[in-house]
Parts: C-alpha cells; structure tokens; sequence
C-alpha cells in the first residue's frame, strides 16, 4: 500500500531563550485509504505535528517523507505547491471570508493550486453539491449555520481532491449533534477511499477512526486496537 505520510524520527525544537523541545523522535506511517486519529490534550504537541504534517512549518531532525518526497529537500515554492494540490485543511475556526458567498470561498483552493479560471466555478460547484450544501452557493458565511459553514470548509478542503486530508479538531465549534452529522460525513469520506488524519482530544471523535496515535509532551505511541 502506498505511504501517503511518513514521519521517521521526526524532532521539532523552537529556539528560544529558552529552547523549546515540542516533538520528540516522532514516527509515524500513514497509507492510502487510512483513517487515523491523532489524540492528545492541549500543549501535547499536536499542532506542532499538524504543520509539520501539513508542510506549513519545517521540522529539526529526522526525515519526513510526503508521497515518497523528502520534504527536507522540497523548496519553499515546492512545499507551497505541494500543500495547495495535494493537502486539505480542515479546522476548529472555519476561516471563511466573511463577504465572499460559499461558491466563490470553495473556489479560491483553485486559485492557490494554480488552477484555470475557467474551471474553477464548476469543480467548486462540484465539492458543495458533495457535502450536500448544492442549495447555498450564494450564500454568506453569516447566512450560514455552525454546521453549513464547516461543510463549506470541507468542500474547499476536498476542491483539489487531495492525497491527504487533515481535520484539527474539526467540531470544536458545533453542537453534538451537528458535530455528529459533520463526523458522518467524514466517515463517509473515508469509506470512498479518502486518507484522512484526525486530530482531537476527544476520544468518541477519535473512536471513528481505523487508528489511534496518542500524543503527549511531543511523544508518539500508537494505540493497541
């Protein structure tokens, strides 16, 4: 099976005065098709990994493989393109723009992955009708619920068809049952064939997936089935 992901070793250590160490010799494999959550508290180091996995930040030490590329070789403009085309984000904080409608916020993964105008309009149209919001493409994030607007986000996430989607606690902003329905959803992703990586600290969140990594002080182990 293909490795989408894969940590080895991986230390990421902020300068200081004083130096912060916040990963710590992390491994990690994640394959085509595979459904991982990544649990841990507040300050376990999650977000750290998330930038690292999401080429948004470099790491300090060891080696990070992303389809087979060493990212430590990749340049700026290498890694931009590569996040753009080939990572979707997902995150706590929707971050709409608050006066472009639905259609027009799905559309601009195209613009950062260099796609065709021309295009643009109907792929986007595409990734909403797919989380079922084909009804509010002119609608603004305000005229929009807690769940509508994370749908509109997923949809940009998934515009670009990525190899890897990465959720950051992605029902930290809804209610229990608009969380489940958005959860659902990415259940539904997953069983397509979509790779994602779910981070959380909620372990019923993290129970949908196939995989439980834990984090803690910046430290890896994975979960015994």
């Amino acid at each position: 099976m293909t490795l989408i992901l894969d940590l080895q070793e991986v230390s990421k250590v902020y300068p200081g005065p004083p130096p912060v160490q916040a990963l710590t010799g992390c491994s990690l494999q994640i394959s085509e098709g595979e459904y991982v959550a990544i649990m841990g508290r507040s300050g376990s180091g999650k977000s750290t990994l998330l930038n690292i996995a999401g080429l948004l930040d470099r790491h300090t030490s060891g080696t990070y493989l992303f389809g087979g590329r060493d990212t430590a070789l990749m340049s700026d403009r290498d890694r931009s393109r590569a996040r753009a085309t080939n990572i979707g984000f997902v995150f706590q904080s929707f971050y709409l723009l608050p006066h472009r409608v639905a259609l027009e916020n799905v559309e601009l993964a195209f613009v950062y992955a260099g796609v065709a105008r021309r295009e643009r309009r109907s792929r986007a149209a595409d990734a909403l009708a797919g989380v079922g919001l084909g009804h509010r493409f002119a609608a603004l994030p305000r005229q929009l619920s807690g769940g509508e607007r994370q749908r509109v986000a997923l949809a940009r996430a998934l515009a670009t068809r990525p190899k890897l989607l990465l959720c950051d606690e992605p029902t930290g902003n809804l209610d229990s049952n608009t969380a489940a329905t958005i959860m659902a959803l990415i259940d539904d992703l997953s069983a397509s064939g979509q790779t994602v990586a779910i981070i959380t600290h909620d372990s019923t969140i993290a129970n949908h997936a196939q995989r439980t990594v834990m984090i803690q002080d910046g430290h890896l182990r994975e979960l015994a089935a």
